[in-house]
C-alpha cells in the first residue's frame, strides 16, 4: 500500500538521449525487464519501481520520487518547510507530481495518481 512520503519510486536519466542502450545494459547485466512509455521513457519494476527518461537534459543524479494521496497539501508542507519548488504540479502518464530542491540541493519529486 502506498503512503505518505515514503520513497515510492527512482527515476534515473538514459544519458545518451536513447532507452535502448541503457534497457540493453540493465537487461543484460541484471536481466530487468521494461514498460515502455512512448520512444523516450521507460518503467522497470525491481525490488522498487522507477524508469529511465531521455527527454529530459542529461543528468548525473537521479530523482527520488514520493508519493502524496494529496498533492496541493504536499506542495504547501514542501515550501513551508524550506524547500524551493523547481517544476511546479504538471501531469504526466498515470499521475500529476512536481519537483522540489531540499534545503541541501537534493532534487526530489512528489507525485500523486
Amino acid at each position: 500500500m502506498r503512503k505518505d512520503g515514503k520513497l515510492d519510486y527512482l527515476e534515473m536519466q538514459a544519458g545518451d538521449g536513447t532507452i535502448d542502450g541503457v534497457k540493453s545494459f540493465y537487461s543484460t547485466a541484471f536481466g530487468w525487464s521494461f514498460t515502455d512509455y512512448g520512444p523516450r521513457y521507460s518503467a522497470f519494476s525491481e525490488g522498487i519501481d522507477g524508469g529511465f527518461d531521455a527527454s529530459a537534459a542529461p543528468v548525473a543524479k537521479p530523482l527520488p520520487v514520493l508519493f502524496s494521496t494529496d498533492l496541493e497539501r504536499t506542495l504547501r508542507l514542501v515550501e513551508d518547510a524550506g524547500a524551493k519548488i523547481t517544476r511546479p504540479i504538471f501531469e504526466f502518464p498515470g499521475g500529476r507530481r512536481f519537483h522540489f530542491a531540499d534545503p541541501a540541493g537534493n532534487e526530489l519529486a512528489v507525485w500523486a495518481e
